[in-house]
């Protein structure tokens, strides 16, 4: 597997399970809808009083399932990174990006409360349990 093919699989998906750490040191987890950016960036959109964006303010690490939700198809992305929110030219990258499988997202850019979320790998796993044997693929980032 190759970065290439990685982004890819990824970007034939559009929802991901999403996990992150609250304030009590306990996990939380959510599907959130997602874009992937030509250097693997995962970005997302959120509500300022949503549990992960609180999360995440006070402890950036992530984590994503990407796959793996089609029956008779055992692919899968763990990815694992640091979250922040982005400003100025890289917001504007994203959002286009974000807007274009996202359409309604635009609605959305009035919200009082709307917070984008971008996050940098440190490690991904694909796993593809197709085959025997299974391919697995690492990257790191650190």
């Amino acid at each position: 597997m190759t970065p290439g093919e990685l982004l890819q699989f990824i970007r034939g998906r559009s929802l991901a399970v999403q996990a992150s750490v609250s304030p009590s040191g306990g996990p939380q987890a959510a599907v959130v809808g997602f874009v992937v950016s030509s250097r693997l960036e995962i970005f997302f959109d959120t509500v300022e009083s949503s549990r992960k964006a609180t999360n995440l303010r006070l402890e950036p690490r992530i984590a994503f399932v990407i796959g793996g939700l089609t029956s008779g198809d055992e692919r899968t992305v763990q990815y694992e990174g640091v979250a922040d929110e982005p400003t100025g030219a890289d917001l504007q990258r994203l959002q286009r990006l974000y807007f274009r499988s996202f359409p309604d997202g635009r609605e959305r850019l009035s919200w009082p409360d709307i917070r984008y979320i971008r996050t940098r790998p440190r490690w991904i796993r694909y796993s593809d349990y197709n085959q025997d044997p299974p391919t697995i693929s690492e990257f790191d980032f650190r």
